[in-house]
């Protein structure tokens, strides 16, 4: 490793765009979001098609700020849909590669992270790491039941950001993350609500098929009203998986997705988007309390992060319903940082590099 704090490159690869940043130690020195056009991404329909896009870009944030492969000491990726494991930092393998181009829990653009990092990091002989991905499942046994022999619960969840929040909350009270019990919601597009025992993530609806309904996904569906919907459709699996992942929730009801301009049209006395916003709210209470009992009712927190946790009425309305279980607190959370922060402790030896 050359002298000084490591310089450490994190792609972060999302729906519509992606998100590079360059980190000196702990220190932030430069981020980028790159937004590709929706054609562009309708038109990269396979894994190495996404690969190029996204890697141009990645090449063009280095180019444009001087930034040589050679001076980089790691290099970090979103974590995507792996097979499962627990949680930690990973270093970039072969089969890890493999599992993300065959796309082995489902399509994410996060899929694309450890690819992009190796890319990069191949070029200059460096580490390739991934941090928490989605895959993360570090769950009870009797969390995996489903109800329904043969289709066993999934626990995707907001990993990166749930165990970057439940670390940050411990070291406000200064203790060790393995000294406390906390429910972390993440509430962005997707929003996973997970009970979070001394540092594993416990339990956690999937975000794309169960708990609350978001900006953009259904949440949890009544099964018997659903499986009409289904077949009287007549849609495909692909425009099933849309309606429900992409077109759901906010913008089913409102058409739209975008939180600041539901909440405008609150302010302006819509009360049809005000019963809709407050009941994405309701049934983000319902389901941190439902966690709290995998708890045991032993919570020290309820904690609020992701992008929608900057919204007071949100926050205020799921605060009302849940502040009996534990205070609730609003961490902002960073998943550039998390990764970065991930890269650096395994650089450092401060945790192991975990083999996937």
């Amino acid at each position: 490793m050359k002298a000084g704090d490591p310089l450490i490159l994190v792609i972060n690869p999302g729906s519509t765009s992606t998100r590079i940043a360059l980190f000196r130690g702990e220190a932030l020195v430069m981020q980028e979001e790159t937004a590709h056009r929706a054609e562009e991404i309708d038109e990269c329909t396979e894994f190495e098609e996404q690969l190029a896009l996204r890697g141009a870009a990645v090449r063009d944030f280095l180019a444009r700020n001087g930034v040589d492969p050679g001076s980089l000491d790691s290099v970090v990726g979103r974590g995507g849909l792996l097979r499962p494991v627990a949680g930690g930092t990973y270093a970039v393998s072969k089969a890890m590669l493999e599992d993300a181009r065959a796309g082995v829990q489902g399509s994410h653009p996060s899929n694309l992270g450890c690819a992009l990092a190796a890319a990069v990091a191949d070029l200059s002989g460096i580490p390739a790491f991934v941090v928490d991905p989605v895959s993360v499942d570090e769950s009870e046994e009797l969390a995996t039941y489903s109800g329904l022999d043969g289709v066993p619960r999934r626990p995707l969840s907001h990993a990166l950001s749930v165990h970057a929040c439940a670390r940050r909350f411990a070291g406000r009270r200064g203790v060790a993350v393995d000294d406390v019990n906390v429910v972390v919601a993440h509430l962005g597009g997707g929003i996973s609500v997970c009970p979070v025992m001394r540092g594993r993530i416990v339990d956690a609806n999937n975000a794309n098929s169960e708990g609350p309904f978001s900006p953009q996904r259904t949440g949890g569906l009544p099964l018997q009203e659903c499986l009409d919907f289904v077949f009287e459709s007549g849609l495909s699996r692909p425009e099933l998986e849309e309606l429900t992942v992409r077109r759901g929730g906010l913008q089913s009801y409102l058409g739209t997705s975008d939180a600041r301009e539901v909440e405008a049209r609150i302010a302006s006395g819509d009360d049809r988007a005000r019963s809709v916003y407050e009941a994405m709210a309701y049934q983000v209470a319902k389901e941190i309390g439902a966690m709290a009992t995998v708890l045991d009712g032993s919570v020290d927190g309820v904690l609020l992060t992701g992008g929608l946790s900057r919204s007071d009425l949100l926050v205020r309305w799921i605060t009302k319903r849940v502040e009996f279980i534990a205070p609730v607190h609003v961490i902002e959370g960073e998943e550039m940082s998390a990764l970065a922060a991930g890269a650096l402790h395994a650089l450092r030896g401060d945790e192991p590099v975990l083999e996937y």
